[in-house]
């Protein structure tokens, strides 16, 4: 009986890889996403055609800043990419026949296609930001692809006045990496704090006063209204309250939005992203979506770690075994290495509601902070920065979902590394 079973085991084995074998996987995307999905994909010996847009090697988009402040080249942020990359703009969808047309008249057929287009840049409604052309003017940047970052690189030199819309994640990382290649910086944020999705008011602060001890100069409930040219080229920013700014270059860091348009396109059901299952399915069963464009129960991520899970489970169910995403309980990290150290990290609710538990530790002399809100007795959010050497047993406590154990203070959990 034994044999008999490794005999069908062994069969039913050949008959899922001469199955997927021959499935023919076109993924549109080189960024994280669609980088991890080909790899996968490949070690379980399935064929993947991989179409990427850019010229450069496929990169790490989470590390530009660090290549914008020069501590790291571009090669160094370059991911292992897949033999078969095809590089090439795709302009539309066949769904009927099943393949994808690319902007040299070219075309290519899947059986299964994989839309990971990631994210684009949001360009704020400012007057003056476009030429009549409908470009940016000499100066202005976006910051989301390596043409861009490599644009503001050859821009910047010491003494350059720079300024930073936006005081998100990407805004606070531009900003810094600007300071360190010795510009001068301000960063002008619309909301009341920076990173004010991610943090709560006490570590924004200190988000704030790293930037200022690097010599940015920080507004906020600052609104941008104007950006003013001369011969095409920017020479300041204009608020809503008629203050200017001088400005030699100007990096847009408003935030993203899904790159969607293909899907739209094609007819494919599209809310903020690319509507999916728990098999990462679009709305026609030929067509998958991962990553920045996906949108996955009401959620757009717009994250790494859960574009790298969606792109595991995929290759899962791409290759017929059973995988299901759930969802991704997404930790933010943000750590900014080299002169004047900065590490942070958030993760769920980090503003607490009436009856919560609140566990708060602040050193100011050493510019640490670490807060975790319990709810029902159990993690349900927290932000700690500077010294992180608790963050892994926090974020295992709040992935998990688990009662926390009644054995200990709460206080236990900010301090299980010795102490801060």
């Amino acid at each position: 009986m034994g044999n008999r079973g490794d005999a069908v085991g062994k069969h039913r084995h050949r008959t899922l890889l001469d199955m997927t074998s021959n499935t023919r996987v076109v993924v549109i995307g080189a960024g994280l996403a669609g980088v991890r999905l080909a790899r996968r994909l490949g070690e379980l010996g399935m064929p993947v055609t991989l179409v990427g847009d850019e010229e450069h090697r496929p990169y790490n988009r989470v590390l530009l800043a660090e290549v914008l402040a020069g501590r790291y080249s571009p090669e160094v942020i370059a991911l292992p990419a897949p033999a078969e990359l095809t590089r090439g703009r795709v302009t539309g969808i066949d769904r009927e026949a099943r393949a994808v047309r690319l902007a040299d008249g070219s075309e290519i057929a899947y059986d299964t296609l994989v839309l990971a287009t990631g994210s684009n840049p949001v360009l704020p409604p400012l007057r003056g930001l476009f030429t009549p052309d409908h470009e940016l003017p000499e100066g202005v940047h976006a910051f989301r692809t390596m043409d861009d970052c490599l644009g503001l690189s050859k821009a910047v030199r010491p003494g350059v006045k720079a300024v930073v819309i936006g005081g998100g994640l990407l805004g606070v990382s531009a900003a810094r990496a600007l300071a360190l290649r010795g510009a001068q910086v301000v960063l002008a944020q619309q909301s009341e704090r920076l990173m004010e999705r991610q943090l709560d008011p006490a570590a924004s602060k200190l988000v704030r006063r790293h930037l200022t001890d690097l010599g940015v100069e920080v507004h906020t409930d600052l609104r941008v209204r104007d950006v003013r040219c001369v011969g095409g080229a920017v020479r300041s920013v204009e608020m809503a309250d008629g203050y200017a700014l001088d400005a030699d270059l100007v990096v847009l860091a408003c935030g993203v939005h899904p790159r969607a348009g293909l899907a739209k396109d094609a007819g494919l059901a599209v809310h903020k992203g690319i509507l999916v299952d728990d098999e990462l399915r679009t709305s026609d069963p030929h067509i998958r979506a991962v990553g920045d464009c996906a949108q996955h129960d009401g959620t757009v991520y717009g994250l790494a770690a859960p574009a790298l899970e969606q792109a595991d489970v995929l290759a899962e169910s791409i290759a017929g075994r059973e995988a299901r995403y759930t969802g991704t309980r997404a930790l933010t990290r943000l750590t900014l290495a080299g002169e004047g150290f900065f590490d942070l990290a958030a993760f769920g609710e980090t503003e607490a509601r009436p009856g919560d538990d609140v566990v708060q530790l602040t050193d100011a002399t050493r510019g640490t902070y670490r807060k975790v809100v319990v709810r029902d007795d159990r993690l349900v959010g927290g932000v700690l920065v500077g010294e992180l050497g608790t963050v892994g047993a926090l974020a295992r406590a709040w992935e998990g979902a688990e009662p926390l154990p009644d054995d200990g203070p709460l206080l236990h959990l900010l301090t299980n590394d010795g102490g801060s």
